[in-house]
């Protein structure tokens, strides 16, 4: 006899059903040994019930995560068995509830549930927004109301369009919106939302990543139902005027922001129609370029800092208000009005800014908190936040990806846990200095937890970020919101000169706080693409460190030293070819070498942000020479039909084109063949094409066959 059996004891693999000698006692040993890990996980499991529905939202995102992390579209059918999972999966949930024996494996099949109901929903939500896309470019007439007005990285006006008519398409191959910057003309009074007009215009699909793994802006686009994106070089004619109650929201809030505009001179105006309007179209980029520069730039946008100030203003001015009469004070539920009249004033606000996706997560988010108060709950608490995060996943999976929800909700979960663990604590500092402390720590926790997040997405981080948002943030809630409130209850009154005034000064200095950090040396650090796996890892540390009960929660410092350590050793393409052909990079030691100093200038910038480089173009274009493989192979770059037509090359030679090259050339070419695969990086010793393998909704189905760059004279 061994050791162990003489008690019953088992190892794994030491019986199988059906065995001979297996009997009664050795199966009830191998189910006992086989039940210990479920066993284990479900006493942790109970041991944090009670605070377990934060990590709905987190379990329901890892589906949608899921579904955009696929290389091929999946099969409808697909999505209807997920839905058939997810249905499943809760009523396995809600049997273990009510199982004394097996509660603690409820949240496993919770998760599961909501996993795949995320996976299926985004697919589901996919397929719904559904819209006709170009399949290549066209110039003509296109005709189709205005929706929506902004300007373009190039401080164009753009205009975006719906009912669109393009000449000799029908409806089903025309796209449901198109967007149109208008070079060298400007706003005129007859071009309104609502409006329909005429434009002679260039139009394309919308473009596809800059490089293989970069921002698909085709996904973006898909959900936005935009369909083409281009430009005109000639007047816009306006062919009908708005029609009387279409866009009339839209309509109030342009003749609101021009309202602003006229009383408010400048920079400042147009800051101030931004906050109050959501319109940016006067904004220039200089200043835009210092907000960014100095991480000011999310007070320019309708988030939730405006929503939860303008919120906090109204609740506070109600509740005051009732509070002075003695009577109102004894016997109505003061607390509860004026929480129904704050969310009533960010009802309006929502309606006002024009419900873009980050005004409906900050209202959403404020409305659950105040729903709270109304009720006499606790406002912020992790489980109002996660209640918000589902809301807003399940109106808009897509915008799980963008940089605007994650920084939203890392900032706000960050303070909250934070906060919740200083509750109850006694403060040894003076009371006079306490809200000083609190605001200089509630900038430094949300600047810590959507400092990774802001680096990861734009690749730079703003050093001088924390100073610059201590002088201007307090300003925000302490005279350019109080009176934006005013002036929107004096203007009515025709009393709203003042407040608008004394906005304006607020916003002024949030202006010159902006150019002064922004213009000091090394204000701003660039910082490289971090690898796919970064960013996730982060979320899982960080979730874990804010969500966990108990010491457990130590455990997320594993995944995030894990991905602090990825992304240090992040690795860029040794080569780029842009799409088209037009521009190439070969990564130096003096940072990545561009083969023109003009030409693709979009692709040139996301390349040298990707590297963390902030230099221009001209300069990296200077550091064009020679450049080779470390192999030894020369790279040039040949642009123009006749010239391509003409080249001779060696077999020591990479050649790009953006023509056909003459036949039976001894070089490798990258020609118009090789590029219909998307853009191109060459890493590890092969090429890889941004398009590889890609099969989804907003990807177009490949022209030629996947074969990489023409193989003429390519050295075995």
């Amino acid at each position: 006899m061994t050791a162990g059996q003489g008690d019953g004891q088992m190892a794994p693999g030491d019986w199988t059903e059906g065995s001979p000698g297996a009997g009664p006692a050795q199966q009830r040993a191998a189910l006992r040994w086989l039940r210990l890990p479920a066993e284990g996980v479900a006493r942790v499991l109970l041991g944090q019930r009670g605070h377990l529905f934060p990590w709905a939202p987190v379990c329901f995102a890892a589906g949608i995560g899921g579904y955009f992390a696929l290389r091929a579209e999946p099969p409808a059918i697909w999505l209807v068995w997920l839905g058939g999972l997810a249905l499943l999966a809760g009523i396995l949930a809600v049997r273990l509830e009510s199982s004394v024996r097996h509660i603690g494996l409820a949240p496993l099949a919770w998760a599961l549930a909501l996993s795949a109901g995320g996976l299926g929903w985004a697919g589901a939500r996919a397929h719904m927004v559904a819209a006709p896309v170009l399949e290549s470019r066209l110039y003509g007439p296109v005709q189709g109301r205005i929706i929506a007005m902004d300007r373009s990285a190039s401080d164009a006006l753009r205009l975006e369009l719906d009912r669109v008519i393009l000449a000799g398409r029908g409806p089903a191959a025309t796209p449901a919106r198109v967007r149109i910057a208008l070079h060298g003309q400007e706003d005129g009074p007859e071009m309104r939302p609502g409006a329909t007009v005429l434009a002679t215009a260039h139009l394309a699909p919308p473009g596809g990543p800059v490089e293989p793994g970069g921002f698909d802006f085709r996904r973006h686009a898909w959900f936005d139902r935009l369909g083409g994106l281009g430009y005109s070089r000639v007047p816009v004619v306006t062919l009908l005027p708005p029609e009387p109650g279409a866009l009339r929201l839209y309509r109030w809030r342009m003749a609101i922001a021009d309202h602003v505009r006229a009383a408010i001179p400048g920079e400042a105006g147009a800051f101030a129609a931004a906050v109050t309007t959501g319109d940016r179209s006067g904004i220039g980029q200089p200043a835009l370029e210092a907000l960014r520069r100095s991480n000011l730039a999310h007070l320019l946008a309708i988030s939730g800092l405006h929503m939860g100030l303008l919120a906090s203003v109204v609740f506070a001015a109600l509740r005051l208000a009732l509070a002075l009469v003695p009577w109102v004070a004894l016997r109505w539920p003061c607390r509860s009005i004026a929480a129904l009249g704050a969310l009533m004033a960010a009802a309006v606000y929502l309606a006002l800014s024009g419900g873009n996706v980050a005004t409906e997560r900050a209202f959403i988010m404020v409305a659950v908190a105040l729903v709270a108060l109304f009720f006499d709950r606790r406002a912020l608490s992790l489980r109002a936040v996660a209640l918000a995060a589902m809301i807003v996943l399940i109106l808009r999976p897509e915008a799980l990806l963008g940089p605007g929800l994650q920084m939203s909700f890392a900032a706000t979960v960050a303070l909250v846990a934070v906060f919740a663990l200083l509750r109850g604590r006694e403060s040894p500092l003076p009371r006079w200095i306490r809200p000083v402390t609190a605001l200089i720590l509630s900038s430094a926790v949300a600047g810590a937890a959507t400092g990774p997040v802001g680096a990861a997405h734009f690749n730079q981080m703003a050093l001088y970020g924390l100073p610059a948002n201590l002088l201007c943030v307090p300003v925000m809630g302490l005279l350019v919101v109080p009176a934006a409130v005013a002036a929107a209850l004096l203007a009515p009154l025709g009393l709203e000169a003042l407040p608008l005034w004394c906005m304006g000064q607020g916003l002024d200095w949030i202006l010159l706080v902006a150019r002064e950090v922004s213009a000091r040396p090394g204000a701003v650090s660039g910082v490289v693409t971090p690898p796919a796996g970064v960013l996730p890892l982060l979320a899982l540390g960080g979730l874990m460190l804010a969500l966990w009960q108990g010491r457990g929660r130590l455990v997320g410092v594993i995944p995030v030293c894990a991905a602090l350590w990825l992304w240090s050793g992040a690795a860029r393409p040794l080569l780029l070819v842009e799409a088209e052909g037009r521009l190439v990079g070969l990564m130096t030691g003096e940072g990545r070498a561009l083969s023109r100093d003009r030409a693709a200038g979009f692709a040139a910038g996301v390349w040298l942000e990707n590297d963390g480089d902030l230099s221009p173009q001209r300069v990296a274009a200077a550091r064009w020479q020679a450049p080779r493989l470390p192999d030894g192979r020369l790279i040039r770059h040949v642009t123009g039909k006749a010239t391509v037509g003409a080249l001779s090359c060696t077999a020591e030679e990479i050649v790009v084109v953006n023509a056909k090259p003459p036949p039976g050339l001894p070089c490798e070419t990258l020609d118009p063949a090789a590029l219909r695969r998307g853009a191109l990086s060459y890493h590890d010793g092969r090429w890889i094409g941004a398009d590889d393998g890609a099969a989804r909704l907003w990807t177009p189905q490949p022209r030629t066959s996947q074969h990489g760059p023409s193989q003429q004279g390519r050295r075995q």
